[in-house]
């Protein structure tokens, strides 16, 4: 498939999901299997799945991959990258409130970090 996308002009990139994590004594263990696809794509890598702030960066600096996608945590913490900056403690995401009917509940009502929350990091 990759060696397909490659043939091709225009692909500005390759995002895939890394196959289901496994929790290992109470921590996330990512396999990290998309190697191979990373290797024969000619473009931009982003791989996303279970990834956190530490672990993203290692990724990237390993060369494993170009770029990390966060989707749970990006629904939950609309100021990520904020967080990840100021090493903040991050709102937890609840999976049950993905797919409602209700576009209020979930999607849209996270909290942003306050100025209170800032100062006492």
């Amino acid at each position: 498939m990759i060696q397909q996308l490659n043939k091709h002009e225009g692909f500005l990139y390759c995002h895939m999901v890394e196959p289901r994590m496994a929790i290992v004594d109470g921590h996330r263990q990512i396999p990290h299997r998309l190697l191979p696809f990373r290797k024969a794509f000619n473009g931009t890598f982003i791989a996303a799945g279970g990834y956190d702030r530490d672990e993203g960066n290692k990724v990237v600096a390993e060369g494993y991959t170009d770029l990390v996608a966060y989707g749970r945590l990006f629904l939950a913490n609309p100021d990520l990258p904020r967080r990840f900056e100021l090493g903040a403690p991050l709102n937890k995401y609840d999976r049950s409130t993905f797919y409602t009917q209700d576009p209020v509940v979930g999607y849209t009502d996270y909290p942003f970090l306050d100025d209170s929350t800032k100062n006492n990091l």
